[in-house]
This record gives C-alpha cells, sequence and structure tokens, in this order.
C-alpha cells in the first residue's frame, strides 16, 4: 500500500536525483482509464518501464477547456468506459503500490468539487499521488485549494503561460510545490511537429526568475526527442510528454497490447533526449 506521508517529497527528490545526474526529467502523461482500465494500467506500466521519470494521469472531464483534440477524445473514451475519479484514482493506487516513481494527477476543478476537496485529497494522497495540476484554478482563487493539499502533502502545481506578466509569474512561483508547469506555446495540447523558438525563449526568461528555487518543466506541443532534447538544454528541467503519446493508445484501440510496446519505445528514445550534454 501507498504510505499515506513521505519523509521527503518525492518530486522535489526526483529532480533533485537526475540533476546530480545531469539529466532533465520527462513527465509523461496519460487520460486515466483510457481506453479501458485494463490497458490503462498496461500502457502506464509501459511508460515507467521506458524510463519515465514522473507519470502524470489526467482524471478524465466532459469539458477539458485546455486540451486538444486529442486529449479530448481520450477523456471521451474514458468516461464511455464508466471512469470516474474514485475509479482513476484507484488504478493510480494499483500503480503505485508496484512502482517508485511520483505520481502527478490532472484534473479540472469541478470533478474535485463534485466529490469534495478533503476527500478527494484524501483518496489521491492514499492512492500515491505526489502532485497535483488544476487546469482552470488560478493561483489567485486557489488558497483554500492549495493549504489542503499541502496538508496531505500534496505538491500544488501551477501552470503558467508565455504572455503571464512577471508579478503574476512571481507569485505563481512562490506558491508552486513540486515544479512549475510551463505552458511552452499559446493554444491547447496537442503535438506540433515544430518547437516554437517562443518556447525556447519562455523557458529562459522563467528560469531567469526562478532562480533555482523550484523546478522548471515545460509542456504543450513536446512530442519528439528534439524537442526534449531542445527544452532540456535551454534550461528546463523537466519536459512533458501528453498528446504524442496519448495518440499513441489512440492508434491502437484495437490491439491494446501493441500500444504498451510502441509506448514503451516512444519513452526510451524521449527519456534519452533528456541528458543535458
Amino acid at each position: 500500500m501507498p504510505s499515506t506521508s513521505h519523509n521527503e517529497d518525492r518530486i522535489e527528490a526526483k529532480f533533485r536525483e537526475l540533476h546530480s545526474r545531469g539529466e532533465g526529467a520527462l513527465v509523461a502523461y496519460l487520460t486515466g482509464g483510457d481506453p479501458d482500465p485494463k490497458a490503462f494500467l498496461a500502457n502506464s506500466t509501459a511508460l515507467i518501464e521506458g524510463g519515465a521519470d514522473i507519470v502524470e494521469i489526467g482524471i478524465p472531464f466532459s469539458d477539458p477547456i485546455a486540451d486538444g483534440p486529442v486529449i479530448q477524445a481520450s477523456s471521451m473514451r474514458a468516461l464511455s468506459q464508466g471512469a470516474t475519479p474514485k475509479g482513476i484514482l484507484g488504478l493510480i493506487r494499483e500503480l503505485s503500490s508496484q512502482s517508485p516513481v511520483p505520481f502527478v494527477v490532472l484534473s479540472y476543478y469541478n470533478p474535485i468539487l463534485a466529490m469534495g476537496l478533503d476527500r478527494f485529497l484524501t483518496k489521491a494522497r492514499e492512492s500515491g499521488v505526489d502532485g497535483i495540476v488544476v487546469p482552470d484554478l488560478p493561483v489567485e482563487e486557489s488558497d483554500e485549494f492549495r493549504n489542503l493539499a499541502l496538508k496531505h502533502n500534496i505538491d500544488n502545481i501551477y501552470l503558467a503561460a508565455p504572455n503571464t506578466s512577471k508579478l503574476r509569474l512571481r507569485t505563481i512561483l512562490e506558491r508552486s510545490k513540486g515544479f512549475l508547469y510551463l505552458v511552452s506555446l499559446y493554444g491547447v495540447t496537442g503535438p506540433r511537429d515544430t518547437l516554437s523558438p517562443h518556447a525556447l525563449e519562455a523557458v529562459s526568461s522563467v528560469k531567469s526568475l526562478a532562480k533555482g528555487k523550484i523546478p522548471i518543466s515545460a509542456g504543450f506541443g513536446i512530442s519528439r526527442p528534439e524537442h526534449v532534447s531542445a527544452i532540456i538544454k535551454s534550461g528546463a528541467d523537466g519536459a512533458i510528454v501528453g498528446s504524442a503519446l496519448v495518440n499513441i493508445v489512440s492508434q491502437y484501440i484495437e490491439n491494446p497490447d501493441e500500444a504498451a510496446d510502441y509506448l514503451r519505445d516512444a519513452i526510451t528514445k524521449l527519456k534519452a533526449a533528456t541528458k543535458k550534454s
């Protein structure tokens, strides 16, 4: 069973460990319960076997405003199979009982409110969740949730965008724990063929403001090893890959065993690109 408390913050410890080895973190995302619970567990295990440093699991939601069509479709598939927040946390519990990697949950605020803040966070902690991202909860309105998350030893991971003002960014940096999730482009999630120069500029700008107080991980549009390498070499402490992995799941709905193999191979290549030299 996962421990309900840790002597050490596992996300921060993971970044320190990777830094000492000259590597950035690879944060790998899948939508919980997609395409079904059994396949999801196999796919998540493949991510870990392939070398993912942190696994981020999305709780399916009917109106995922920050997500593009790939993750929207994955949420619909999971919901059609009866996915619920409680059920997804149960799946994370199975994974965390077998693997020491940190787990991060991404959830919109509505499902958390529906379950009850304290109940949700209690279940999350019992399931081995180390951090949480809530894309539609602004830092200015998050005091109650942040305080409860800290009480349960769950890191509150805030998002910052390329156009976030320096004043607001300083607030986000001060209040984030675990790592800062830097949205590296304008728009919604989704794989891109090329990485925008703005993404690399955003990393440099945020890193200079962070002054090493918290790791910076960049996501949105990062889908290839060369993207990961460029983001890490620009100064990011981690790269977040989501839609490209979810896309693999969608391509092998009829052959879920193949999906796990392709995910494992993709993660191995993406992880190799996190080396800083």
